[in-house]
């Protein structure tokens, strides 16, 4: 067994900035207050990313969250961020910010890229082809750095902005439990429905009692779901690979995680961390084993949540961010401001 334990302590990662980097972001127009205690503003979809952040009571920074969604008002945006005046702003899905949105905003800022994208010229899929179609207007200078969700897709986004880091989306601390044994249990499916799901899901539905949230859940009502299940579903969106977030995000709640092949596995091993499954027929199997014999998998459902500690929050961005620091501090940023 490997041992990944949550951090205790980040406030000597963050402090251990040197005096010569704080003077060198200041000359770039960035005043770090309190390297130890950051003001770090969170920007997205709520339904979708606010279960993505640090606890607003971090030890470590005093976190904001926006809601924030394609057309609404930027204006409010910026003048909530403006009031507040944080350190870093990062922003998920940055392809939605306007064209120099950020120009006047003093705080370092982030664009967290979050949706797959062709990973190469051979990937011909019409829904990979419209989310690229998305990513082309997006102005790259609104950003200091840019990091992708997936490093698959890296190469591709960087033809349209450079890609700094890649990273999959972090779980929010309030998500991670201990597996919890469940005799009886209601599996449950997130994620809207397409006819690559309903082909996989079809045969399971009609045997047995799946819960298919088909619409996006705020943190509270995703949390009370967490705690009514132990068996969670993953299915990709359509034909194409992808690491969606659901699945880390099941295995910090202690939960069974059945799901297609991930690319890429960040870590994860099937089999071991969670069980996984390639036509109707496995997926079928494999809930129902899970059902009848729930106590067959907890050991499967604690190596998951243990190895779920890799993408935890206070894990994550503390190192993200003290990174993301030093490079501005060392290679500046061609940001327009």
């Amino acid at each position: 067994m490997i041992s990944i334990e949550a951090p205790t302590d980040v406030k000597p990662l963050l402090g251990r900035l040197p005096a010569s980097a704080h003077e060198r972001l200041a000359e770039l127009g960035y005043e770090i207050g309190d390297p130890e205690h950051l003001n770090i503003a969170f920007v997205g979809q709520a339904t979708y990313f606010e279960i993505c952040t640090p606890e607003v009571q971090a030890q470590w920074a005093e976190v904001s969250f926006f809601d924030h969604r394609a057309g609404a008002d930027y204006a409010k945006i910026i003048e909530k961020l403006l009031a507040i005046d944080p350190d870093i702003v990062v922003v998920f899905r940055p392809e939605l910010v306007p064209q120099g949105l950020f120009s006047d905003l003093s705080a370092i800022t982030l664009g967290y890229l979050t949706e797959p994208l062709p990973r190469s010229s051979k990937d011909k899929h019409k829904d990979l082809k419209r989310r690229l179609s998305y990513l082309e207007p997006m102005d790259s200078g609104n950003f200091d750095r840019i990091v992708s969700f997936d490093p698959l897709i890296a190469d591709t986004a960087s033809d349209l902005a450079p890609i700094w880091r890649s990273a999959p989306l972090p779980v929010s601390d309030v998500v991670y439990s201990e597996p919890k044994f469940q005799q009886e249990t209601q599996p449950i499916f997130i994620g809207r429905s397409t006819k690559h799901r309903e082909k996989y899901l079809g045969s399971v539905k009609h045997e047995y009692d799946i819960l298919h949230i088909a619409h996006g859940l705020d943190m509270k009502g995703l949390l009370d779901l967490f705690e009514k299940s132990s068996i969670a579903i993953n299915l990709h969106n359509k034909e194409y690979p992808s690491f969606e977030n659901r699945v880390s995000l099941h295995l910090a709640a202690g939960h069974l995680m059945i799901s297609e092949p991930l690319s890429p596995t960040h870590g994860l091993e099937p089999g071991i961390d969670y069980i996984e499954i390639s036509n109707p027929e496995e997926i079928f199997r494999a809930v129902t084993q899970a059902i009848v014999n729930p106590k067959a998998f907890l050991k499967l459902r604690s190596r998951g949540r243990q190895k779920a500690e890799l993408f935890r929050a206070s894990r994550v961005y503390p190192r993200l961010l003290f990174d993301l620091l030093n490079d501005l501090a060392t290679f500046g940023t061609e940001r327009a401001r």
